[in-house]
């Protein structure tokens, strides 16, 4: 998950995330990276039993609307967002990492649908 793992052109790179850190006990041992897209930042590990693959997060954004128009503005290959209206509240925009996660960008709706 180094920037040379992540590749140039990766989905980190088209959301907008940066690494904060890149950490290894030793070269050639597993990585332990943070990125950061705005005022959140999550962290990655290449560590056996870290994590299981396919985990969901939620990170709240100010507009996921405008934030899905400017990633869809970047023709990015491999993703086409859009953004899902939950009966909860919530605008959801979910997109997967290389790796099976499920990153999930959401607004609060001033109001929701009543069920």
């Amino acid at each position: 998950m180094s920037q040379k793992t992540l590749g140039r052109g990766s989905s980190y790179d088209f959301l907008g995330f940066t690494p904060t850190f890149e950490f290894r006990f030793e070269p050639h041992t597993p990585l332990y990276m943070g990125l950061r897209p705005d005022s959140c930042e999550i962290h990655l590990s290449e560590h056996f039993g870290d994590a299981s693959p396919g985990a969901s997060i939620r990170i709240e954004v100010d507009d996921v609307h405008r934030y899905c128009k400017a990633l869809n503005a970047k023709s990015y290959r491999h993703a086409r967002p859009g953004v899902q209206h939950q009966p909860w509240g919530m605008d959801d925009m979910t997109i997967s990492d290389p790796f099976g996660n499920r990153l999930i960008f959401c607004t609060d709706r001033p109001n929701p649908t009543p069920q």
